[in-house]
C-alpha cells in the first residue's frame, strides 16, 4: 500500500517529554515533505497554540485540533468546528464544582480560560507561547464553547470519568487525552470524524492513510485509518483497546520519525 497522509497527535507523540519536536523529527519529515506525502497534525491543543509546531515543520497543510472539533486548512481559514451547545456548558459547570480537586478549562474560538492558575501550565505551553486567561468560568453560561476539560490527579480524573460518563455519554464524547486530562467534545467529535473529512476534501480514501498517537482520545483515529501505530509510551487502555496494533518507539526516541523512515525513506 503507498500511503498518501499521515496523521499525527502531537502531546506523547511528535512532541517529546519536553514539549518540543527534535531535530532529528524535523529532519524525517522535512524528507517526507518532500516527496508530497501530506503530513497533518491532530491535536487536542488549540488552534493558535498548535499552529506553532506545524510552522515549525514548514507544513504546508490541514491542521486538526481540539481534539477533533476544529479543522483549517493551509490558508488557516477554518473549514469545520463543532460546538458544545450552552445547555450542556451549563450542566458542565453544575456537575462538578470541586475546583480545587478538579481543575476546570474551556476552550472557546482561540482562546483558552481556566479559573486559576496550577504548576505545569506555562511549561506544558512554554515554546509556542500560548497563553491561558484567568476568568470567572461562569460568564459561559449560556454560550457555546470548543471544549471543556478537567485536570487532576489519575485517581480523581478516574473517578470523575466514570460519572461524567453516567451522566454524559448520551449527549457528548468524553475522552482522555493523558491520565490527568479528561475531556468533553460535542458528541460524536473527535480525531476519527476530523480525518474523514480531511481524507474526503483530499479525495484520499481512509485506507491509504496511516496514523500515530498515544492517548485514549487518538483510539477514533487509530481505529479509522489503514494503518495505525501506537507509541511505546502510549496509554495502557489503548493498547489493550487495540491489541493487534504496532507499538513503536516512544516520544523521547524519535518513535515517529523512525517509522516514517521506515515506511517511505
Amino acid at each position: 500500500m503507498q500511503y498518501k497522509l499521515i496523521i499525527c497527535d502531537m502531546d506523547g507523540t511528535l512532541l517529546t517529554s519536553n514539549h518540543n519536536i527534535s531535530n532529528y523529527t524535523k529532519e524525517i519529515i522535512k524528507e517526507i515533505n518532500k516527496k508530497g506525502i501530506t503530513f497533518v497534525i491532530a491535536t487536542g491543543r488549540p488552534y493558535l497554540d498548535a499552529k506553532f509546531f506545524r510552522d515549525q515543520l514548514g507544513l504546508n497543510s490541514f491542521l486538526i485540533t481540539s481534539n477533533g472539533t476544529v479543522a483549517h486548512n493551509a490558508n488557516e481559514e477554518k473549514i469545520f468546528e463543532e460546538k458544545i451547545s450552552s445547555n450542556l456548558v451549563n450542566r458542565l459547570l453544575d456537575f462538578e464544582k470541586d475546583i480545587k480537586k478538579y481543575h476546570r478549562n474551556i476552550y472557546k474560538d482561540n482562546n483558552w480560560y481556566i479559573e486559576y492558575k496550577i504548576d505545569g501550565l506555562d511549561e506544558f505551553h512554554a515554546e509556542s507561547g500560548y497563553q491561558y486567561q484567568i476568568t470567572d468560568l461562569n460568564k459561559f453560561r449560556d454560550s457555546d464553547i470548543t471544549k471543556f476539560f478537567y485536570l487532576g490527579e489519575e485517581n480523581d480524573i478516574e473517578d470523575l470519568e466514570k460519572r461524567l460518563r453516567n451522566e454524559f455519554s448520551e449527549d457528548l464524547t468524553v475522552t482522555l487525552s493523558s491520565p490527568y486530562c479528561l475531556e468533553l467534545l460535542k458528541k460524536d467529535a473527535h480525531k476519527g470524524t476530523a480525518i474523514k473529512k480531511i481524507a474526503e476534501y483530499l479525495n484520499i480514501s481512509l485506507e491509504e492513510t496511516i496514523a500515530f498517537g498515544d492517548g485514549l482520545n487518538d483510539y477514533e483515529m487509530l481505529s479509522s485509518v489503514g494503518q495505525g501505530f501506537i507509541m511505546g509510551n502510549g496509554s495502557s487502555r489503548l493498547k489493550e483497546k487495540l491489541p493487534q496494533y504496532e507499538i513503536i518507539q516512544t516520544n523521547d526516541n524519535d518513535g515517529v520519525a523512525k517509522k516514517l523512515k521506515e515506511l517511505f525513506l
